[in-house]
């Protein structure tokens, strides 16, 4: 794998694990134990047996928690302290020859990380003001449904994963920016209108 592919995974493995971290890493573990690819040094540790069960058992966990309403907004802000670590790591372990990790993997893993899990948690946010739990539902399997394709498909097509991944991101960012943005302006007309002497004389 040139290293151009080898950047394009990294940046796709942090950008999932702001989704859902422990699936990416057991997805990660898991192509490297079946042999479907060869994990850069740093990454190996993903293939450990204990690594691979605790993974799984919290990616079962993470599944059913991110599809109750409120619980999974509660999930997203304690997770934030792990994903954006996971994701500096998946990215510069994913960049590392020789199992270094590097300052400028990190910060760059990190910044992506960052990126996607406050994209996901925003939007969930937002899902979460419906008082119907089908939307929610619906926004969960859909992330299910994108870490599961983007691990199937970035380890033998990078690029495309990246390419993928960046035009999910502006399709689900540009509706939600334009939807807050309208919440506030309503909000923001509301609370002028509950002012004393708003109403006039």
């Amino acid at each position: 794998m040139s290293e151009a592919h080898v950047f394009a995974l990294g940046l796709v493995l942090a950008w999932l694990a702001g989704v859902r971290v422990y699936l990416t890493v057991f997805g990660v573990g898991l192509a490297g134990a079946m042999g479907w690819m060869e994990l850069p040094s740093a990454l190996q540790v993903t293939q450990s047996p204990w690594v691979l069960g605790v993974a799984a058992v919290l990616a079962l966990a993470e599944f059913f928690a991110d599809k109750i309403p409120g619980v999974d907004s509660g999930w997203d802000l304690l997770h934030t302290l792990l994903r954006i670590p996971a994701g500096a790591f998946l990215a510069a372990a994913a960049l590392s020859p020789d199992g270094e990790l590097g300052a400028g993997a990190l910060a760059t893993g990190a910044g992506v990380a960052l990126a996607s899990h406050a994209l996901k948690a925003g939007t969930r946010v937002l899902v979460n003001t419906s008082p119907e739990p089908v939307s929610n539902w619906a926004a969960s399997a859909t992330e299910d449904v994108a870490v599961v394709g983007g691990l199937a498909l970035v380890f033998n097509h990078p690029w495309l994963a990246l390419a993928l991944v960046v035009a999910l991101s502006l399709a689900i960012a540009l509706p939600v920016w334009w939807i807050w943005r309208r919440l506030r302006r309503g909000w923001r007309e509301s609370r002028a209108a509950r002012q004393p002497g708003a109403l006039g004389p």
